[in-house]
């Protein structure tokens, strides 16, 4: 089994030279967090993570997380070591606010950190993610003497959080949820329910676990509209932040998945013992889902970025195998068997899997940067570019992103062949743990509808048109280019498909079902297209660099930029072209049949 290494060379030349991450450091408020400083802490993390946090991956898969007879929940041999110790150098804190013990800077890096993160340890770095996303939400929402009381603790990591959105008859449609919050003379509430999938819900690695629950309160209307969003800790916290009794949240029980078996998922009641759990109000009242959202943004694109990370680990793993396995003989090799690395399929398989990993961190990273411009650029309009950017980037990140998670990591278990059948290699740990991601944070056909249904009709179009536009313009980046003439002809016709599928869509945004028919292989193609031009200005940089004697990337490197945009842009960019019809069939023949029918 072939140990993580993080990829810091493409993670510096992606920041340096994709998503000019020197503009954003350059901003008074993350000037001590300079790219050669970037860099450093990256090449530490990158050890941390491979010497800490890779270990016990493994073990995770095969140990799973246990809930005990009285429900609290133990986690596998070496997690809680591994996480106080992840605690203890401070990982968590690195992209958020000093004020509150962060360490300042901007969300690309901590995107980074978080990358390497996942591809050490998918199950495991999913606690931090959802602490992450209630520090958000906190940031956003809560109350000063909410944050006081708990974001320090959850910044350092000191204690966790969750989010309480699912139930058993609500799925995805969240304003059918029925947990109830009941208001209290105290000013708090008293919340009856019951949550299901709730990632770390329980566990052992903290002292306290600080639940965000979405609930109604009585009179409150229906639907999405009635929602309030309530802190429930695991423990009771007083003013000076010391814990006290057990609150009324208890895990029924966890969840025996496909994959990430070291995360429990928890079915967590909350009331059982009949007085509620004790809950405090975030912000106002049926403001919920306003407030979740600001979650789960940011955790739509930390889904995606667990496409790159899963699948980042598996190529690793693949590549090795691929080195040291013999069989046959290649064309032209001596008598003797070869390594399989040497046959064009095996090849093709593990340039697919390198060239998808590329564009996707070219695109998780620039809708990283465009937070943070969209947050702290010192022009309003910059501001203003930057959040439409990041409305545009995040279904497309998660959804295209945890797709292609899932067919990468398949195809570094068909790399092994039969032997990636077999658990005892691990590479099918990869494939399993890979399959929640498209489901995450709203399954993937609930981003398509957003890009499609919402993001491409803001301003009348303008948005998506003037993206489209910055990305034909990279062929004058190209034009002077001569080696690099095949990207620009393959660029030049997909990026015209997608225009083309635009303007379908857009022209029939008036019948929803087409448009909708439709979403799914769109997202597909947008995604396509988007790391294409980001691929093919990485080709035109390094090309430039190579031919100047820049020395910040050895030559080899540089050459390998400019041949996996090559492959990319010509075999596997043509697949958009493919998905054109597709995009503009309608909807008639999805409904032709009554659903009666479709058995036999």
């Amino acid at each position: 089994m072939t140990a993580y290494t993080a990829p810091l060379k493409d993670m510096a030349f992606v920041l340096g030279q994709v998503v000019d991450y020197p503009q954003i450091a350059g901003w008074d408020e993350f000037a001590h967090a300079d790219l050669d400083t970037v860099l450093g802490v990256l090449e530490e993390c990158g050890r941390f993570m491979s010497d800490v946090v890779a270990p016990v991956n493994r073990i995770g898969d095969v140990q799973g997380s246990q809930r005990n007879p009285d429900g609290t929940v133990t986690t596998p041999e070496g997690f809680r070591a591994a996480y106080q110790r992840y605690v203890e150098a401070g990982w968590s804190a690195v992209p958020f606010p000093p004020e509150h013990g962060g360490g300042g800077f901007p969300l690309a890096v901590g995107l980074a950190i978080q990358e390497m993160l996942t591809s050490a340890n998918m199950a495991f770095s999913l606690c931090p993610l959802l602490t992450q996303g209630a520090i958000d939400a906190l940031l956003h929402h809560g109350s000063e003497t909410q944050q006081e009381l708990y974001l320090s603790r959850m910044v350092t990591g000191e204690w966790t959080g969750t989010m309480n959105l699912t139930e058993p008859q609500a799925g995805s449609d969240v304003g059918a949820l029925t947990t109830r919050a009941v208001p209290q003379p105290d000013g708090t509430y008293r919340i009856f329910g019951q949550k299901i999938f709730i990632t770390y819900g329980e566990h052992d690695m903290t002292d306290n676990i600080v639940h965000l629950v979405l609930a109604r309160i009585p009179g409150a209307p229906a639907g999405t509209k009635g929602i309030s969003c309530f802190i429930v800790p695991k423990f009771m916290v007083g003013d000076d932040g010391a814990l006290g009794a057990r609150n009324d949240v208890t895990c029924l029980s966890i969840e025996h998945k496909l994959g990430i078996h070291g995360s429990p998922t928890c079915v967590l009641s909350f009331g059982d013992a009949g007085e509620g759990a004790v809950g405090e109000l975030i912000g106002d009242e049926n403001a919920g889902m306003r407030y979740m959202f600001t979650m789960m943004n940011n955790a739509r694109l930390s889904v995606g970025l667990e496409g790159l990370a899963i699948s980042e680990r598996a190529y690793q793993q693949a590549l090795g195998y691929a080195q040291e396995r013999q069989q046959g003989r290649a064309i032209g090799a001596p008598a003797g068997p070869s390594p399989i690395i040497e046959h064009p399929d095996v090849r093709r398989m593990l340039m697919t899997m390198k060239a998808f990993n590329e564009g996707l961190r070219c695109l998780l990273y620039l809708n990283a940067a465009s937070i943070d411009r969209s947050k702290h650029h010192p022009d309003a309009a910059g501001r203003e570019a930057a959040t439409e950017l990041v409305g545009l980037l995040t279904p497309v990140c998660k959804g295209f992103a945890t797709d292609l998670g899932v067919e990468l990591t398949s195809l570094a278990l068909q790399v092994h062949g039969g032997m990636g059948y077999v658990e005892e290699t691990g590479v099918a740990q990869h494939f399993r743990d890979s399959r929640i991601a498209p489901i995450y944070e709203g399954t993937n056909g609930i981003q398509a509808a957003d890009l499609v249904g919402r993001k491409l009709g803001l301003r009348g179009g303008a948005g998506v048109l003037g993206l489209l536009a910055e990305m034909r313009s990279v062929d004058a980046e190209l034009a002077d280019l001569d080696e690099l003439a095949s990207i620009r002809d393959a660029f030049a016709v997909q990026i015209g498909n997608l225009e083309a599928a635009t303007a379908w869509l857009i022209e029939h945004s008036a019948d929803p079902n087409s448009a909708l028919a439709g979403s799914a292989p769109y997202l597909r193609m947008f995604g396509l297209v988007t790391c294409g031009w980001l691929l093919a200005r990485s080709a035109a940089s390094a090309t430039r660099a190579l031919a100047c004697g820049d020395s910040t990337f050895e030559p080899s490197f540089l050459q390998a930029k400019v041949a996996t945009a090559r492959f990319y842009t010509t075999q596997l960019l043509p697949q958009a072209g493919g998905l054109l019809p597709s995009v503009t069939a309608g909807a008639s023949d999805l409904f032709a049949i009554e659903p009666k029918y479709l058995v036999g």
